[in-house]
Protein backbone atom coordinates (compact mmCIF):
# COMPACT_ATOMS: atom_id res chain seq x y z
CA UNK A 1 0.00 0.00 0.00
CA UNK A 2 1.50 3.49 -1.26
CA UNK A 3 1.29 5.99 1.42
CA UNK A 4 -0.92 8.86 0.70
CA UNK A 5 0.28 12.74 1.11
CA UNK A 6 -1.57 13.18 4.29
CA UNK A 7 -0.03 9.91 5.74
CA UNK A 8 3.56 10.90 5.00
CA UNK A 9 4.98 13.39 7.78
CA UNK A 10 8.12 14.18 8.46
CA UNK A 11 7.82 12.08 12.08
CA UNK A 12 7.40 9.26 9.96
CA UNK A 13 10.14 10.24 7.74
CA UNK A 14 12.72 12.01 9.59
CA UNK A 15 14.05 10.55 13.18
CA UNK A 16 15.63 11.95 15.74
CA UNK A 17 18.81 10.54 17.66
CA UNK A 18 16.47 8.76 20.29
CA UNK A 19 14.74 7.17 17.13
CA UNK A 20 17.72 5.73 15.30
CA UNK A 21 19.07 4.42 18.63
CA UNK A 22 15.75 2.09 18.85
CA UNK A 23 16.08 0.89 15.18
CA UNK A 24 19.70 0.14 16.36
CA UNK A 25 19.27 -0.97 19.27
CA UNK A 26 21.93 0.84 20.66
CA UNK A 27 22.22 3.73 22.97
CA UNK A 28 22.29 7.32 21.74
CA UNK A 29 25.71 8.03 22.15
CA UNK A 30 26.61 4.78 19.99
CA UNK A 31 24.71 6.60 17.19
CA UNK A 32 26.89 9.62 17.57
CA UNK A 33 29.68 7.76 17.79
CA UNK A 34 28.99 5.82 14.52
CA UNK A 35 27.51 9.33 12.70
CA UNK A 36 30.35 11.26 13.57
CA UNK A 37 32.55 8.50 12.36
CA UNK A 38 31.18 8.20 8.89
CA UNK A 39 30.25 4.97 9.34
CA UNK A 40 26.50 5.37 8.99
CA UNK A 41 24.41 7.82 6.81
CA UNK A 42 24.79 11.38 7.51
CA UNK A 43 22.05 13.12 9.02
CA UNK A 44 20.14 15.96 7.84
CA UNK A 45 20.61 19.17 9.69
CA UNK A 46 17.40 21.56 10.53
CA UNK A 47 18.99 24.21 11.98
CA UNK A 48 20.42 22.55 15.20
CA UNK A 49 18.64 19.35 14.92
CA UNK A 50 20.12 16.14 13.78
CA UNK A 51 17.33 14.05 11.88
CA UNK A 52 17.78 10.72 9.62
CA UNK A 53 16.10 9.82 6.97
CA UNK A 54 13.85 6.54 7.89
CA UNK A 55 14.23 5.17 3.76
CA UNK A 56 18.04 5.72 3.97
CA UNK A 57 18.69 4.14 7.09
CA UNK A 58 16.41 0.65 6.71
CA UNK A 59 18.22 0.73 3.24
CA UNK A 60 21.81 0.85 5.07
CA UNK A 61 20.31 -1.52 7.95
CA UNK A 62 19.42 -4.10 4.76
CA UNK A 63 22.64 -3.89 3.15
CA UNK A 64 24.31 -5.08 6.73
CA UNK A 65 25.52 -1.37 7.85
CA UNK A 66 28.80 -1.24 5.71
CA UNK A 67 30.93 2.49 6.64
CA UNK A 68 29.31 4.54 4.69
CA UNK A 69 32.82 6.45 4.04
CA UNK A 70 36.22 5.09 5.20
CA UNK A 71 37.18 7.39 8.24
CA UNK A 72 40.03 9.79 7.74
CA UNK A 73 42.44 7.40 10.31
CA UNK A 74 42.06 4.87 8.67
CA UNK A 75 42.12 5.81 5.25
CA UNK A 76 46.16 5.81 5.32
CA UNK A 77 45.94 2.01 6.73
CA UNK A 78 43.25 0.97 3.66
CA UNK A 79 45.79 2.80 1.04
CA UNK A 80 48.92 1.26 2.49
CA UNK A 81 47.45 -2.01 2.18
CA UNK A 82 46.15 -1.52 -1.21
CA UNK A 83 49.76 -0.49 -2.17
CA UNK A 84 51.02 -3.73 -0.06
CA UNK A 85 48.88 -5.65 -2.22
CA UNK A 86 49.82 -4.21 -5.62
CA UNK A 87 53.40 -4.69 -4.80
CA UNK A 88 53.31 -8.54 -4.35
Amino acid sequence: MKPTPDSVTAANILLDMRDVARLLNCSERHVRRLADSRRMPRPIRLGALLRWSRPLLMDWVVDGCPPVEIPEQDRHVAVAGKAACDAK
